[in-house]
């Protein structure tokens, strides 16, 4: 008998339990999503939550945004079935946040109003680079909400039985617009500080019931995996060592095209850029990163155990068979806790996929909403009081019914650890460049801005179609993540279309803008209510 099977003997079937407990995180939810609603009032309220957020709370709430269903259910599977190489997107997705804190955190809080592209606009002309950005914007969003709504969809057809990956996809589409769309960015705040807490309390537990099989013998569960049995695609069985590289990547050019996607790209991820905005000042946001790091480490630090623990007592062909590679974890916790504690593993990862997803759409609805709509088309005014908060309501439904159509083309079978891996490097190779120039080069221009913005993703993109991924052996690009090369395009494409062109009133700007980001002068503070 589980550890948990004494309190299940009524329970029938086994997903119901899981079903519960994930209707109760959703109910909670939505009655903070109708308590936000009711303070969510204007702009600074809908799209920065009045900028009230204090740090421990963004903090927790950052690392609800950034451990997503690809660090729950992707890693924890990457590693199971590929060992260390899986391992390598646990590194690059904590030691990413160094680059957010030394360098993005406090300037882009002190020079931006809601979204990545005000701190552009700043010294530039604002409405080439407001669309430019908005366009890089809404295409990060998608890529990475694809990710979660994939691994929604898996997740639900192994839980409940009788519902399909297409109701999955959707029904978790439908509760993340209700999210964004009546509650704004304080309902999406808090979704992501109970995820946060959940996830870590998973992880804890799951680490512990694993150390628990090996009697807290480290030394003895690292020694389980220098032999881990599988099948290969031939039929034939094999062991391996998942202590060793080279089972995923067997070029290293794609271990080092992952590690910058990883570590470049946080820096430029929209919907960790706007977290920043939800503080009251500079101070707060260099606080709420360090909280980030050291929950997000922790977190990190535990895929060890779970990733690793899944690999040692179920074997890669366990858990190809139950669900694929994003089941591992909720598998594991089957194995080692019974129906209750999958059922909680499970929700764990309901709710980090909502909370997730919700960031996502806000982020994307806001960008298009404040830069696209009003500043774009509208020349930074609005026609009518809350025309601004309504159109990125409208644009929560666009951007949800995209993610979900997207979903169910790609379907259930691809690693959501590895879509995320392309997120951040179209990420990196587009956003971080023109954020950085803008910030740190005084002769930055303009056009420099909406050629780096638009090369970066350009390149990121084609290289991902011509990659074996999507061509298979008939791949052009050899690299699995295009990183390796996309990045260093994306800021040379930035450099020459600066060299190459001259504005002289960005310059003049550029000491304004160097002093509200490094003091706060100027910027705007919390709301009084």
């Amino acid at each position: 008998m589980q550890p948990f099977d004494w309190y299940l003997g009524a329970i029938e079937p086994p997903g119901g339990l899981a079903l519960w407990i994930f209707l109760a995180f959703v109910a909670a939810t939505l009655v903070i999503t109708w308590y936000s609603a009711r303070r969510s009032a204007g702009a600074s309220a809908y799209f920065a939550a009045g900028r009230r957020i204090t740090g421990w709370q963004n903090g927790l709430a950052v690392a609800g945004d950034y451990m997503s269903a690809a660090s729950f259910l992707g890693i924890a599977g990457m590693i199971a079935c590929n060992g260390y190489d899986g391992f390598m997107y646990s590194v690059g997705f904590l030691v990413a946040y160094l680059t957010v804190l030394l360098i993005v955190a406090e300037p882009l809080r002190n020079a931006g109003k809601f979204t990545m592209a005000d701190v552009l606009a700043y010294r530039l002309q604002a409405r080439p680079v407001r669309a430019a950005a908005s366009f890089s914007t809404l295409t990060v969003s998608i890529f990475y909400m694809i990710a979660q709504m994939v691994g929604a969809g898996t997740l639900v057809r192994q839980l409940i039985p009788g519902v399909g990956y297409e109701t999955a996809v959707i029904g978790v589409g439908a509760l993340m617009v209700v999210y964004v769309v009546f509650g704004g960015m304080l309902a999406t705040t808090w979704v992501q500080i109970i995820k946060a807490i959940l996830l870590m309390s998973g992880s804890i537990l799951l680490s512990l019931l694993v150390m628990a099989q090996f009697g807290f013998d480290l030394g003895k569960f690292l020694g389980s995996l220098s032999s881990i049995e599988s099948t290969a695609p031939d039929g034939t069985k094999i062991v391996r060592d998942f202590l060793t590289p080279g089972l995923l990547f067997k070029n290293p050019w794609d271990q080092i095209s992952l590690g910058m996607a990883l570590v470049f790209g946080t820096a430029g991820l929209p919907h960790i850029l706007i977290r920043f905005y939800t503080v009251p000042d500079a101070r707060t946001a260099r606080a709420s990163v360090v909280w980030a790091m050291l929950i997000i480490g922790a977190f990190y630090i535990m895929t060890t155990f779970f990733g690793f623990g899944a690999a040692s007592l179920l074997g890669p062909d366990h858990i190809k068979a139950n669900g694929g590679t994003n089941m591992a974890a909720p598998e594991l916790a089957r194995q080692l806790g019974g129906e209750l504690l999958f059922a909680f593993i499970s929700a764990v990862a309901f709710a980090t996929i909502l909370a997730v997803v919700a960031g996502l759409t806000i982020s994307a609805s806001t960008s298009f909403a404040h830069d696209f709509f009003t500043n774009v088309i509208h020349h930074g005014r609005e026609h009518r009081p809350g025309e601004e908060v309504s159109t990125a309501r409208i644009t929560a439904f666009l951007v949800g019914a995209a993610a979900i159509g997207i979903a169910i083309f790609l379907g259930p079978d691809v690693n959501v650890a590895f879509l995320v891996g392309l997120a951040f490097a179209v990420a990196a190779s587009a956003n971080l460049p023109v954020i950085l120039f803008s910030l740190f080069w005084r002769r930055f221009t303009t056009i420099g801005a909406v050629v780096g913005l638009l090369s970066g993703l350009v390149s990121s993109i084609v290289l991902i179609l011509l990659s074996p991924e999507v061509m298979g052996k008939n791949a052009i690009f050899p690299l699995k993540n295009p990183a390796l090369l996309s990045i260093p395009l994306g800021f040379l494409a930035t450099w020459l279309a600066t060299i190459f062109s001259r504005e002289p009133a960005a310059a003049i700007l550029y000491d304004e803008l160097s002093v509200r980001a490094n003091t706060g002068l100027g910027a705007e503070k919390a709301s009084e209510h």
